[in-house]
């Protein structure tokens, strides 16, 4: 049974179908998440018996270099589109796979800790895109360096309409692969920190005590070792 996978560029989102012709949705990485993706994850996706494949970028340029680079894989196509606004119906795929889409949309924040109202709204847009395109009890597998602690609190969120579940890969430096299936509820744990998220939005932010008084250039020299 042949799949299809949906792959926008720039980040790395792939979206497979259990239908006899399937369609696959790839994005891929980029330090910039506005485009140039050259990930050869439709290329390995291609060979391992992937053949209806959708790639998208933000980059008319990175489209144009990869439609090349692929012109020899029949079934596999290359689109210009943003993944806040996916040009799919709704149900479209079975599965979704993305890798490092949120990490590059997330590049240049400070910190984890307290991600930008502009750079949520851009996840919350493309997630809710995600969630539109999957069939019931379909499934968006997510890629990723970052713990639990800092990516659950993105896809917790009962509007999206998915379960979430975890794994873990790799030795010393692992990462993180995280599955969420639509169609089903958030875990009791997953729904406490969304309850949790909700509230903390509406509280008055809470001040965290700091160095007082103490020059940038002077304080290690207020360091008493």
């Amino acid at each position: 049974m042949s799949s299809s996978l949906l792959l926008p560029s720039t980040f790395s989102l792939a979206c497979l179908s259990t239908h006899s012709s399937s369609s696959i949705y790839t994005i891929y990485e980029s330090s910039d998440p506005k485009g140039c993706g050259n990930s050869s994850m439709s290329g390995d996706m291609y060979s391992a018996g992937y053949h209806s494949i959708t790639n998208i970028d933000y980059s008319s340029v990175c489209i144009s270099t990869m439609s090349t680079r692929y012109s020899h894989c029949p079934g596999m196509t290359w689109h210009e589109m943003d993944v806040r606004q996916l040009s799919f119906p709704d149900a479209s795929f079975d599965v979704i796979l993305e890798k490092a889409t949120l990490d590059s949309i997330m590049v240049e924040e400070k910190t984890p800790w307290e991600v930008s109202p502009q750079t949520a709204g851009f996840i919350h847009k493309a997630l809710a895109e995600i969630s539109r395109c999957l069939k019931p009890g379909g499934r968006f597998v997510s890629v990723t360096f970052a713990n639990p602690f800092f990516r659950k609190r993105l896809y917790a969120r009962t509007e999206y309409n998915w379960s979430i579940k975890k794994y873990t890969y790799g030795k010393g430096f692992e990462y993180f692969v995280y599955v969420m299936t639509k169609g089903e509820e958030l875990s009791p744990e997953d729904a406490a920190l969304e309850k949790k998220l909700l509230e903390d939005t509406k509280s008055p932010p809470t001040k965290i005590a700091t160095t007082q008084n103490v020059p940038e250039e002077d304080f290690m020299s207020n360091i008493d070792l």
